[in-house]
């Protein structure tokens, strides 16, 4: 496992390696154990949207096994491209650094800098893919239910990067995946396909009735109407998306014991209640948490592979 880009590219024993290292290294972190594995390396870091959760996730998460971060960092698609190339960087990069992340409005761009450099790259964000918000996301479920395979989580929202990423897993890890949204976005048609090819067993359920796909959900995520990029359709989505709110009586529906998931920042009053967000089915803020952990947990496999010895 050189690169993590996207979890459909990732496979089931990987995504279940990181998943169980991860909860490995959350628990050494919460009795104290220090595990200083990056002494001495450094984590590079792109950075081409604002970042809160993801930034200092992985300054913790590096910083606590012992190592340092560089941040490059831009107002805007592209302008860190503009004055030196793609593949240039990555080649430079890997000479300085020992793992590269990177947050950019492009999938593509990470796939050119993994494939130039030398050195692990992990996808905190892109347009496609959010890979490691759905590591913590099941993370995240594991903890609250243990096995996973049977379990329903019901996704109600845009079929965006976090819906491709949270079906790639639920996928791999057994786990029912229902859509609901409106019919504009929905999960594109050649995506689906994709994750069939690789799992054929797939439990992909799309549901317009939001009502309905909550019923028998152990989890309930929803994510922000319109994501960074897409500020010019807000009000549009504000009224088609309206039906789809995660709010106290759409979740009267779902099981009582059904938990609340929701990747931040959240549109309070939009997209989910306070009611909902502050209630006691909300587990937003251990997802929160547990980006750092599956950040601690990836690092110390990457320490492992990529050793003194290895380079």
């Amino acid at each position: 496992m050189k690169h993590v880009l996207s979890v459909i590219d990732l496979g089931r024993d990987d995504l279940e390696m990181i998943l169980d290292r991860s909860a490995v290294m959350k628990k050494r972190y919460q009795q104290g154990i220090h595990d200083p594995l990056y002494q001495g390396k450094t984590l590079g870091m792109y950075f081409e949207k604002p970042s809160l959760r993801t930034r200092v996730s992985l300054e913790c998460a590096v910083n606590s096994l012992g190592g340092g971060s560089v941040n490059l960092e831009s107002n805007g698609p592209g302008i860190l491209w503009q004055r030196e190339c793609v593949k240039d960087q990555a080649r430079v990069m890997s000479r300085f650094v020992s793992m590269v992340s990177m947050r950019t409005f492009s999938q593509a761009v990470i796939e050119e800098f993994a494939r130039e450099a030398s050195v692990p790259v992990v996808n905190v964000l892109s347009d496609f893919a959010h890979p490691t918000q759905a590591m913590a996301d099941f993370m995240t479920m594991r903890e609250r239910f243990g096995d996973l395979r049977g379990k329903t989580l019901a996704y109600v929202g845009d079929g965006n990067n976090v819906a491709r990423s949270l079906l790639s897993a639920a996928a791999y890890l057994g786990v029912r995946f229902i859509w609901s949204g409106p019919d504009g976005y929905r999960l594109t048609d050649d995506y689906v396909a994709r994750v069939k090819a690789k799992v054929p067993d797939v439990q992909f359920v799309e549901e317009s009735d939001p009502v309905k796909a909550v019923r028998e959900a152990d989890a309930v995520y929803t994510d922000v109407w319109a994501s960074m990029g897409q500020e010019g359709e807000a009000a549009k989505r504000e009224q088609e998306f309206a039906r789809y709110q995660i709010n106290e009586d759409l979740m009267a529906k779902a099981p009582r014991h059904a938990i609340v998931l929701h990747c931040l920042p959240a549109h309070r009053g939009s997209e989910i209640t306070d009611g909902v967000m502050d209630g006691p089915q909300a587990a937003v803020y251990d997802q929160s948490e547990n980006r750092m952990h599956i950040y601690r947990g990836l690092f110390t496999l990457w320490a492992n592979e990529w050793s003194p010895d290895n380079e």
